[in-house]
């Protein structure tokens, strides 16, 4: 027997149980909340060589972002990257502008540390500018020291973001998000070590840490982690492979570095071009590629 009310025909009773299916399909295929609120995440490479123009169109089919040294980098005499920026931007990259930083042996006092982050800022200010990147870039110093800093260093610091603040542009510091054993039950990282000896809102954070876990290896994932992953809440960008690798912390890393040691973008069949890969909470972490990017 019918259990249908009067007033209710059996065609307004299809047309409300298809509605009622059709918003059922539409929720099943909108984002949780979790999932609108996540911040994207993007990859990027920095070497130390400018990989040369027929690279470019590879790297990007990977890439957000490249490193671009606005100094020689780290064991080299020249800067082959140098020219380079509108072709890089031409092909929709992003930035992450770099800068070499200093042994702590290069820095005997405090007054020697001032003069050198002054010189130092001004130097990358000048480069920057010469390169045609905009005001309020960030430019990254790189630190390759682990741990604790000397006071030396710190100074050095503070006179280096003092010195790109003047000339427009905004400091940043790549260095160490592993942590290092000081003695039993303490533990330091290089980023914390320099939190905690500048305003934080002074310095944005590049940090690499390429232990296994959290770093994921030689990996390019569509969906990559996010920096804060690395160990560093406050990181903007992570650093998660390196060429060649560090086997004392990359061997329970998964499958992904090549034979030989190094990372190569999977477009790179011939093994060309080994890189470091990292990842950063915006595809054009220096804020550098300006507004037609």
């Amino acid at each position: 027997m019918s259990k249908i009310k009067p007033g209710l025909s059996f065609l307004s009773i299809s047309a409300i149980a298809a509605a009622l299916i059709l918003f059922s399909c539409r929720a099943s295929t909108q984002p949780s909340l979790q999932e609108q609120q996540a911040p994207r995440a993007y990859l990027g490479f920095d070497r130390n060589i400018f990989p040369g123009n027929n690279a470019l169109p590879i790297l990007r089919r990977t890439f957000a972002f490249s490193g671009y040294w606005l100094s020689p980098p780290p064991t080299e005499k020249t800067n082959t990257w140098l020219g380079q920026r509108e072709l890089l931007r031409s092909q929709g990259f992003g930035f992450l502008l770099l800068y070499r930083g200093p042994e702590s042996r290069e820095m005997n006092n405090e007054a020697a540390a001032i003069e050198k982050g002054t010189h130092g800022a001004a130097d990358a200010a000048s480069a920057a500018k010469k390169e045609g990147f905009p005001a309020q870039a960030i430019i990254f110093l790189d630190i390759e020291e682990g741990g604790r800093l000397p006071s030396t260093y710190h100074s050095y610091l503070r006179a280096w973001a003092k010195g790109l603040a003047e000339a427009g542009y905004r400091p940043g510091a790549y260095c160490s998000g592993m942590p290092v054993k000081e003695e039993p039950g303490v533990t330091i990282t290089t980023a914390e070590d320099i939190r905690a000896h500048v305003p934080s809102q002074d310095f944005v954070f590049f940090v690499y840490n390429d232990a296994c876990p959290p770093a994921p290896g030689c990996t390019f994932p569509q969906n990559p982690p996010s920096p804060a992953q690395s160990g560093i809440p406050y990181a903007a960008l992570w650093q998660f492979a390196q060429s060649p690798r560090r086997m004392e912390f990359s061997a329970r890393c998964p499958a992904g570095y090549h034979t030989d040691g190094n990372c190569y973008a999977p477009g790179d069949t011939a093994h060309s071009w080994f890189l470091d890969v990292e990842t950063a909470n915006s595809s054009d972490p220096s804020s550098a590629a300006g507004p037609n990017n």
